[in-house]
């Protein structure tokens, strides 16, 4: 993780043997350089091996590293382009003279005959003014172009050389690729057939081929070609979204890689917008182009079998909902998990897909993550999707604002074997087989956006029989899935609408189906939720309305158990209602903001909810109190999925945060049963020292153990029976009349206390030495301390940063402040000084009192003599 200061321009990456030099340029202008270590930890934090504050000018628009990872070009708004040595951070080259905005950069090298050198190190620039520069990085010189090739007439954003060095490929946003000979001979006017060897006199770079791709070039590189032929191979990405190979010589796509975008209205063209490809990375060493998209994702293919191997997803945008999902498994297992993926429906057009994390795996770091490399995103719909529900069967149904609901289903598919073992990435098994979600039904009908959507009467095999949407066009429409029983469509289907109902007064927010499959339950902003019933011709009957909500009904679900049903409201409150006479049973108040997701968890006993105040709660029906509030949003909840066993939560929110939950209560459980058998054991350990007066355990033990009233009870007990000088028998030991606490043991334990041991055994002494009770043992056990330890010996022990002699690690975390405050050498001083005067101040007073008492008692004793004295001289 490398700590970000600026917003981050440009990075770039380049590999050797040692480190993976990343370099970054901010809206600051500043350069960091980074180097990656091979580590997979990914919380481990990366600190910049150099930092140059001014690289230059102007904002960094493109940057990239040459193949020996030393040398660094970027370039800027302002038309600089600069190269950098990596290792030694110091400028080599600098260039001037674009004309505008530096718009692509491209170091090419030709290697020599001997190992170690190269015929050529050349740097391609393109810049705003359309024209292409091609610099000599070994010339000497002031820094002139050794070619510019004009013919663009809009900006290049794309440039490569062929691995001869004899042709320059650039493509723009002109929609044309142009290929130049940079080493053209004379033969009747016109240049050699590529291949073809000439000794005639070179002439300056000619344009020998101009190819239309019709459509706006954002990326352009040059394949390297692994035929007989060397055919020129160049692959270009933009507009469309899609990477293509072309051949150069016969200007014919050879390859379309990812599935092209064609706008033609409103909605598409945001859609093409957000997908299209602002760069494309070439591996060769992997035989892959990565794809990177405005919408923040990279889909990675392979060159030799043409499929996706990898698709990352960047960012997620706001997360509108989630569902579990559950795939074919060509071999079933008893212990196998159900819920194989994880929908996620953001604020796009694009459904994303993940395979749900291990949460009981024993690798802690991969444990409630998804993994955004073997993603996959579902497009079909051409605005945002608002709604996802599943089927036991894997189904997946996707609704949308484009008042279209998709059905998908899960496909297995072999993956073709790897050709090259090279290829193979570690992670990826050789032969295996892939699950995608092909669209194979279409539910068009709805007048508004369709908000809702669920799966209905399922059969033995989870196969369900109907679907139920609701839209902002107030009604519910029924759709017959029969047509998709049986073998899987190869195009997607129109489904037939069996029934429509105008449900609601103002937009439907929420849907459920009863798991018996004859009832369901909408919620509307009109504040009210309504029951339907399901008849034998999947027709709906409104059989009751639930009224009480103050605000518009965002969630509605019916228990799995019993004959209730639950609402969550922008009134901030959760209500249980009865099927039977719809009366509202229970009221659960606690989020500060509207509730717009719940769900039953434990077999109905539970109810889970999600507000936009960013918590998820989780109450107890039965008692109705909040068990426990999951904080780890910072915006509205709108996705709460529930996992089919019922021990995993995911909740999703406008923060573009996926939060995993797993059920820990049993292993909380055994931890509380752990701590309490450690905690007898350690209790029958201290009793059996204080038996055997063994001191040196007990306190190191009640230290240990955290527990300063057991510890206090020791110094107490042990200080009442040290002897006083005035009360001691004439053959008491002198040692005994020496001894600080009452025991020499305990004075040589306080004595050979540990760093750590010494700090706690402080901060007890603060806490005992405020009440005048129990200062007489703090000041006792405190000149015990002062007298057997030097100030560097306190100081040392509060400078401690790890644990000593295997106690725990939370009383180092409070010595640093991090858990208890106050927990260090100058609050304990400053809380030991105050108490300890006051208690000076009341000592002095009290001797003061006692000579009071004296004056008194030999006032008494004179009165008695003086009166003796007058009897005798009476008598």
């Amino acid at each position: 993780m490398c700590k970000r200061g600026a917003k981050e321009h440009q990075f770039a990456l380049g590999f050797d043997n040692w480190i993976i030099p990343d370099a970054i340029f901010t809206s600051s202008l500043s350069l960091r350089l980074y180097p990656l270590a091979n580590s997979s930890a990914p919380s481990s934090t990366v600190h910049p091996a150099k930092h140059i504050p001014r690289a230059h000018d102007a904002p960094v628009h493109v940057s990239t590293i040459d193949p020996t990872s030393t040398l660094l070009a970027s370039g800027s708004a302002d038309g600089i382009v600069k190269v950098h040595d990596i290792r030694r951070g110091h400028l080599t080259h600098l260039f001037r003279g674009h004309g505008g905005i530096v718009s692509a950069l491209k170091f090419f090298y030709k290697p020599g005959s001997t190992a170690g050198t190269w015929d050529i190190m050349w740097l391609v620039s393109a810049s705003a003014d359309s024209r292409v520069r091609v610099y000599d990085l070994a010339a000497a010189g002031t820094g002139s172009p050794i070619m510019t090739l004009e013919g663009h007439v809009s900006v290049p954003r794309g440039v490569g050389v062929s691995n001869d060095g004899r042709y320059v490929v650039s493509g723009g946003r002109d929609a044309v690729v142009l290929i130049w000979d940079t080493r053209p001979p004379i033969e009747n006017g016109k240049p050699d057939k590529p291949g073809k060897k000439s000794k005639k006199k070179a002439l300056a770079p000619v344009l020998v081929k101009t190819i239309p791709v019709l459509e706006r070039i954002e990326a352009l590189g040059v394949l390297e070609s692994e035929d007989s032929e060397g055919r020129l191979k160049f692959y270009t990405g933009g507009q469309k979204g899609v990477i293509k190979v072309w051949d150069a010589w016969d200007a014919k796509v050879l390859e379309t890689f990812g599935e092209e975008t064609e706008g033609s209205g409103s909605l598409e063209d945001d859609g093409e917008e957000s997908r299209q490809i602002l760069d494309v990375l070439y591996t060769p060493s992997m035989h892959c182009l990565s794809s990177i998209h405005a919408d923040q994702n990279v889909l990675t293919y392979s060159l030799r079998t043409g499929n996706k191997t990898r698709q990352l997803i960047g960012y997620n945008d706001e997360v509108i909902d989630a569902v579990f999902l559950s795939s074919p498994s060509p071999a079933p297992s008893v212990n196998r998990n159900p819920d194989t993926h994880l929908a996620i429906a953001t604020n796009s057009s694009l459904v994303r897909i993940y395979p749900t994390p291990d949460v009981h795996a024993a690798d802690s770091t991969a444990k409630g993550q998804l993994n955004p490399l073997n993603a996959s995103l579902l497009s079909g719909h051409t605005d945002i999707v608002l709604a996802l529900s599943s089927a036991p069967n894997g189904w997946l149904a996707s609704a949308g604002k484009d008042r279209e609901v998709r059905i998908w289903a899960p496909i297995r598919t072999p993956l073709q074997e790897k050709q090259d073992e090279d290829d193979m990435d570690e992670d990826e098994p050789k032969t295996s087989d892939a699950v995608e979600w092909t669209c194979v039904a279409v539910c068009a009908g709805h007048a508004e956006s369709v908000g809702a959507v669920a799966f209905g009467g399922s059969d033995s095999n989870g196969v369900p029989s109907f679907l139920v949407t609701g839209s902002q066009d107030r009604t519910l429409k029924v759709w017959d899935l029969s047509v998709l029983k049986g073998s899987t469509p190869s195009t997607p289907v129109k489904l037939k609408s069996l029934a429509t109902v105008k449900a609601h007064d103002k937009d439907i927010n929420a849907l459920d189906i009863a798991p018996n499959g004859r009832l369901v339950a909408t919620g509307s902003q009109d504040k009210t939720a309504k029951v339907f019933e399901v008849g034998s011709s999947r027709d709906l009957t409104p059989t009751g309305t639930l009224k009480g909500h103050k605000r518009g009904v965002w969630s509605a679900r019916f228990s799995p158990t019993e004959r209730v049903i639950a609402t969550g409201s922008g009134d901030k409150t959760v209500k249980l209602w009865s099927l039977d006479d719809w009366a509202c049973l229970k009221t659960f108040e606690g989020h500060t903001n509207s509730i717009l997701r719940l769900s039953f968890l434990t077999r109905g006993t539970q109810i889970v909810s999600a507000g936009s105040d960013g918590l998820v709660k989780l109450w107890t029906i039965r008692t109705e109190e909040c068990a426990t509030t999951l904080d780890a949003h910072e915006d509205k909840v709108w996705a709460l999925a529930l996992s089919t066993d019922e021990r995993t939560i995911v909740s999703g929110a406008a923060d573009s945060r996926i939060v995993i939950w797993r059920d820990s209560t049993e292993e909380e459980q055994i931890e509380k049963e752990e701590e309490r058998a450690k905690g007898v054991e350690l209790e029958q350990n201290f009793t059996n020292y204080l038996a055997l007066n063994d001191y040196r355990n007990a306190i190191r033990l009640a230290l240990a153990m955290n527990q300063p009233g057991r510890l206090y009870n020791l110094f107490k007990s042990v200080r009442a029976t040290r002897p006083t000088k005035s009360i001691a028998p004439q053959n008491e030991d002198a040692d005994s009349l020496q001894n600080i606490t009452g025991s020499t043991e305990v004075d040589q334990v306080l004595a050979t206390l540990s760093g750590l041991d010494l700090a706690r055994l402080l901060g007890h002494i603060r806490t005992w030495n405020a009440s005048a009770r129990t200062s007489t043992v703090a000041q006792t056990v405190l000149h015990a301390v002062l007298s057997t330890h030097t100030t560097e010996d306190i100081v040392a022990a509060f400078g401690k940063t790890g644990t000593d002699d295997g106690l725990d690690a939370e009383f180092a975390k409070a010595l640093k402040g991090k858990d208890t405050p106050g927990m260090d050498l100058r609050s304990i001083v400053d809380g030991l000084i105050p108490y300890t005067e006051r208690h000076l101040s009341r000592a002095e007073r009290l001797v003061q009192d006692s000579f009071v008492v004296d004056y008194v008692l030999g006032e008494m004793d004179m009165g008695i003599a003086l009166g003796g004295l007058d009897a005798m001289e009476v008598s």
